[in-house]
């Protein structure tokens, strides 16, 4: 009687579900007829859209629109767990990875750069017999080439000779920032997945590869076995509806993601784009570079024509004048990506999906000093804001397009031949991405404008972006910069003001003495708001897609419940009392700490960053004491930290903590500091990483950070830094924490496991050590 009645309640839901996909056919045919519509723009057509988004007075073709279900594919895969599967070691015959999922990863390339000599002293630490496939390897240096000192200029030449030594592919300082070379030399390559020792590695699904930051310790394990491991992260669709109006661009894009979509929605996740086929690649390459900034472990785009086109236009000069990258970018090998693209497979599981309008966006402005504040340009206009320093640099914006646009705002400001002119007591710095950038801009004449204009020019390479090299922010000055970062104190003083943009507002800012813009965008008619929400942005699909889901749901929840039903009518019932359940115990490995206690340091502060924790201007330097590293640490968040945190202290921090660029050193000088356990909301995934690498050891419990602002909440002092006088206790074996306020009150809190992994891993005393034990084995 119960399986009957369970095949009546089934097959009822099951037909609502079939009529409720009838509608979603019929809706997603009217949304889409609808979208069409929406989008057709007064304003100039974008010279490179395409011909399906321009206006037209040609009929749609009705069959275009009709919705057809795809064919159902078992166990579907997102494109970035696609990717991640083919550079998957030792998988199963048949397995399929999915988010969540650790796999030994092997990827197409390694790119590192200035911290190329500090990964080759691990990897020598390691003792490996050779480097297991020099061909995986590239180095850039591109940080502090700017610095002429004995010492830089000897790790340099030791860098030189150690790629020398293995055959090594090497550019040198000065050609160009290594994800720019990573990009126009084909070793980013679509559907494949390349790495790097840097956080912005992300650029590289500009052009539908799996960019990914790996660190220090990370990078010498791959030299030295070819893989390292990897978790595939959660992964998040963002769709593009609409066009970009004129004078807007992938910066304002980027900007505003970060800026609107502010609360950690992306964070740790990968992300992948999709409806962005009106934007250039160079658009592309801003957008993906900055999801770094938005919290997200890659941004990939798919390949689409625009991007086969554009390789197309690099292989066609490679085959005329012997380009460098001729091998790798060719027109052979692009027959063979256009053939076999890779998409999503119909049902792919996304852990959320947004969406965006850009025909609803407009000129828009990051900062001071946080990507999380976005500001449309014409409200800081009416600010008259005044600038002391403007930055056209970087490997996000300062591409021979980026330079084009620059050197356009001068030109129309010339006024009766007379040439414009950077206002007076502003220093207008300008970098390209790479030498063949440069050469691009100075072949279109773009680069002579800028420079007879007064602009700096710089040698190619991260300078003032680092925070590294002349030109840095004073105090109390304010700069805007065409980067990808303007954190307190990265590009210079703490107390300087730095904010980011599109080249074309950080030009005519130069221009004016005052963050502006250059006056080409003009609001289109009937546009009052920036259009965002979760979904595709197909407003009837998602909400009959969202009758779908709810209909699934039932039919699980049905179906659970009946088998529940059928499974306590055919058991007999207990007459005992069920046994009491026992405590679950970890097992613990030799050499890891049973429980971890101390006192509570408390940094009350969301999103504290890598520059914050250990100041990008110490970062290169490779022979800095541990007893200095004690002293920087946390620096550029606090002044006062090193006076109030003691040795064997418990530091809470607020959420996202460890976001920002890769150093290791973030980790390494909190370590330094004697402080054994970092307690956070959440961890960025890089600075995860690193602490896991280095023998840190994390623990995410928000039940504490709530708790300790609740506290504190009507403390009128509200110091960056603060004792408690709160014990915490870190029970590993019983996966729980106990923490005593400073009142004696005493509560407890279950939190995951910690896995054999990363227990050995930290027991060594970090992955080197880990790698080399197993070497040595």
């Amino acid at each position: 009687m119960v399986a009957f009645r369970r095949a009546v309640a089934l097959n009822a839901v099951a037909v609502a579900r079939l009529q409720s996909r009838t509608l979603i056919s019929r809706s997603r045919s009217l949304a889409i007829a609808t979208q069409h519509r929406a989008y057709t723009s007064p304003s100039a057509r974008r010279q490179y859209a395409f011909h399906s988004q321009l206006e037209s007075s040609s009929t749609p073709n009705p069959s275009a629109f009709q919705y057809q279900r795809a064919p159902v594919v078992e166990n579907p895969q997102t494109l970035i767990e696609k990717i991640a599967q083919k550079h998957a070691e030792g998988l199963a015959s048949g397995k399929k990875i999915k988010a969540g999922s650790y796999i030994a990863l092997r990827p197409q390339h390694i790119m590192s750069h200035d911290n190329t000599w500090p990964i080759a002293k691990k990897w020598l630490d390691l003792q490996a017999s050779k480097i297991h496939d020099n061909r995986q390897l590239v180095f850039t240096l591109d940080h502090d080439v700017s610095n002429m000192s004995e010492s830089n200029l000897r790790k340099y030449s030791l860098i030189r000779e150690f790629a020398e030594k293995h055959g090594i592919t090497n550019y040198p300082a000065g050609r160009g920032i290594g994800h720019q070379i990573m990009i126009e030399e084909g070793y980013a390559w679509p559907e494949t997945v390349s790495v790097a020792s840097d956080s912005h590695s992300n650029m590289y699904g500009g052009v539908g590869c799996l960019g990914t930051a790996v660190v220090r310790t990370d990078a010498a394990a791959i030299w030295a076995t070819g893989q390292t491991w990897w978790q595939v992260p959660p992964v998040a669709k963002v769709t593009f509806t609409g066009i970009l109006p004129p004078g807007v661009t992938g910066k304002d894009v980027i900007i505003a993601l970060c800026g609107l979509f502010r609360d950690d929605q992306v964070l740790n996740h990968a992300i992948e784009f999709a409806g962005g086929e009106s934007l250039t690649i160079d658009e592309r390459l801003t957008i993906s570079n900055m999801t770094t900034e938005w919290g997200a472990l890659a941004g990939v785009f798919p390949v689409d024509d625009m991007l086969i086109s554009w390789y197309r236009g690099k292989a066609t000069t490679n085959a005329m004048f012997n380009g460098s990258s001729k091998d790798r970018i060719n027109h052979k090998r692009i027959d063979e990506l256009e053939q076999n693209r890779m998409s999503a497979d119909p049902g792919a599981t996304y852990a959320k999906e947004l969406y965006l309008n850009l025909s609803t966006l407009s000129p828009i402005v990051s900062g001071p000093n946080s990507v999380k504040v976005a500001t449309p340009l014409n409200k800081l206009e009416a600010e008259n804001i005044p600038v002391n320093k403007a930055y056209l640099v970087s490997c996000t914006n300062s591409r021979a397009s980026d330079i084009a646009a620059a050197a356009r705002v001068f030109r129309e400001a010339a006024k009766e031949g007379k040439a414009a002119k950077v206002a007076p007591g502003v220093e207008f710095y300008i970098s390209a991405a790479s030498i063949p950038e440069q050469k691009i801009a100075e072949e279109a004449g773009d680069w002579q404008v800028l420079v007879e204009a007064g602009a700096i020019p710089m040698i190619s390479g991260c300078g003032q972006c680092i925070g590294l090299g002349k030109g840095l922010l004073e105090p109390g000055e304010v700069g805007i910069s065409a980067s990808n970062r303007n954190f307190k104190g990265r590009m210079g003083s703490t107390s300087a003001k730095a904010y980011l943009s599109s080249p074309e507002i950080v030009a005519a800012s130069a221009l004016q003495g005052k963050i502006a813009g250059p006056g080409w965008y003009q609001k289109p008619e009937g546009v009052e708001k920036v259009i965002i929400g979760e979904g595709s942005g197909d407003f009837v699909a998602d909400k009959a897609l969202s009758i779908e889901d709810a209909l699934d749901k039932i039919i699980n929840e049905a179906d659970a419940l009946i088998a529940a039903a059928e499974k306590s009518e055919g058991a007999a019932e207990e007459a005992s009392p069920a046994a009491a359940e026992e405590e679950s115990l970890t097992e613990i490995l030799p050499g890891f700490p049973e429980k971890v206690e101390g006192e509570i340091v408390f940094c009350d502060s969301d999103n504290i960053n890598t520059d914050g924790i250990y100041p990008g201007k110490y970062t290169y330097e490779d022979n800095i004491s541990p007893e200095k590293m004690a002293e920087v640490c946390m620096e550029n968040y606090d002044t006062e930290f090193g006076k109030i945190a003691q040795p064997g202290d418990i530091l809470v921090t607020g959420f996202n903590f460890g976001c920002g660029s890769s150093r290791e050193q973030a980790a390494t000088a909190i370590l330094a500091k004697k402080i054994p356990l970092v307690v956070s909301g959440s961890f960025g995934n890089i600075f995860s990483r690193n602490s896991i690498n280095n023998a840190l050891m994390g623990v995410e419990v928000p039940r504490l950070v709530e708790r300790l602002r609740e506290t504190y909440k009507n403390d009128t002092e509200k110091p960056l830094t603060r004792r408690t006088g709160w014990k915490f206790v870190w029970d590993v074996r019983r996966s729980k924490v106990v923490v005593t306020e400073k009142d004696g009150k005493q509560w407890e809190q279950k939190v995951g496991e910690l896995p054999a992994n990363v227990q050995e891993i930290i027991a060594k005393g970090g992955l080197e050590k880990w790698v080399k034990s197993k070497i040595e084995a």
